[in-house]
């Protein structure tokens, strides 16, 4: 038995694809300790791992102090975590062992970390994998036309940080991609090459499993027999930019009295009361069991986040993606591509876009039978069983 210790940031998207993991290790006999904010306790620790945390507040604060118009200022705001997490996480293991350590890909202080404790180090790749040449390009492009007196504040930041942190802590940093993308001997990513964007650019050191799709814990009571043979549409826009009450409102004018049953989940930010009349034929919760509702849908509208996305086409499901940040844009143009989705903007979208494009899918079945054929290479990838079995090929090597 190995001792493993998780790092990971504090978003449902970076979480939820590792619960997999952490089960399938405990379940080969290995004692997992994952650091997290505390809202996700619970649900790690029913996936046997034992749970420490850091301030989730902080973290969030430092993160977004660091600035949010362009990437680089978003390295700057992984760099300022390190000072809420490193001293956390070191004083809560002190005089412990490890023999490994899993990181997220996107929180840079987990790579850091690794190098202080000198540890084999995993990189847990919840979004897209990115080369550094493809990473390079985008902070380019987005600085592109940018004043020389915006960026050069911000490119000092960095390089003021780096000193600090190599001061504090005695671990380099080399470039802004080590922070955003945390490059380990061994990553693993929970998509598969043929879905990855450019997948045959990657070395043989990043491992693609395929989704890792799991259970969540029931926040609210959904009876799942009301789905059964009646094959609904599913709508979310996730967990982070569902505050949309004139979108589910054009949802009910696009979708409500109609024959087909809508299942849409608004999340925790809206009041049920705050959308006034619902129409007879949509089901409204602040909370649904996604991958269960799922296994029952016949199109899935969504923001396009990759958990989403990935979780709608591991059902076989055909979606129609709203991107609303992120990385979601890349996740629509990709699941558009391989012609399981249409893509609808947020920005101007009227009630009658939203039913013309229900219509097409639902009217094309190349749709479903692109959905499908992804379903079947996403199940065939192996998904946690197959990454733990990575992680113990790496392991075994050191």
């Amino acid at each position: 038995m190995s001792r493993v210790l998780f790092i990971n940031g504090g978003s449902e998207g970076h979480i939820n694809p590792t619960i997999g993991i952490v089960q399938e290790l405990v379940s080969r006999g290995e004692e997992v300790v994952y650091f997290c904010i505390e809202a996700f306790r619970e649900r790690m620790e029913q996936a046997g791992a034992k749970v420490r945390t850091f301030d989730g507040q902080q973290f969030i604060k430092a993160f977004v102090s660091g600035g949010r118009n362009y990437p680089l200022e978003r390295v700057n705001g992984l760099l300022l975590t390190a000072d809420i997490v490193i001293p956390s996480v070191l004083e809560q293991i002190r005089d412990e062992h490890f023999e490994y350590i899993i990181h997220d890909s996107m929180f840079g202080c987990g790579r850091l970390i690794a190098q202080i404790l000198e540890l084999p180090a995993i990189s847990s790749c919840t979004s897209f994998a990115q080369t550094e040449a493809a990473f390079n390009e985008m902070v380019d492009q987005s600085i592109v036309n940018v004043p020389v007196e915006t960026v050069t504040p911000i490119k000092d930041k960095f390089q003021s940080l780096t000193v600090m942190i190599k001061e504090k802590y005695g671990v380099e940093i080399r470039s802004p991609y080590e922070v955003f993308c945390n490059p380990a001997p061994l990553t693993i990513v929970y998509t598969t090459r043929e879905f990855q964007p450019d997948g045959q650019a990657f070395a043989q050191t990043y491992k693609f499993v395929g989704p890792s799709i799991g259970s969540r814990a029931i926040q609210e009571p959904f009876d799942l027999a009301e789905l059964k043979g009646k094959n609904p549409i599913y709508i979310s826009l996730g967990t982070v930019f569902n505050r949309a009450i004139d979108f589910y409102k054009l949802c009910f004018e696009a979708l409500g009295n109609t024959d087909h049953l809508i299942v849409m989940s608004i999340g925790d930010k809206t009041q049920i009361s705050e959308l006034g009349e619902i129409p007879s034929n949509i089901i409204v919760k602040n909370y649904v069991p996604q991958t269960e509702v799922l296994q029952y849908t016949k199109l899935f509208i969504t923001h396009g986040g990759m958990n989403s996305a990935h979780e709608g086409l591991y059902y076989g499901v055909p979606l129609i993606v709203i991107p609303q940040s992120a990385d979601q844009p890349v996740i629509a143009g990709q699941v558009a591509k391989l012609g399981a989705s249409l893509i609808l903007q947020m920005q101007n979208l009227t009630a009658n876009q939203v039913r013309e494009a229900v219509d097409h899918v639902l009217n094309h079945s190349s749709f479903e039978k692109a959905a499908r054929s992804l379903s079947e290479s996403f199940r065939k990838s192996g998904g946690s069983h197959q990454a733990v079995d990575e992680i113990f090929e790496f392991t075994k090597g050191e």
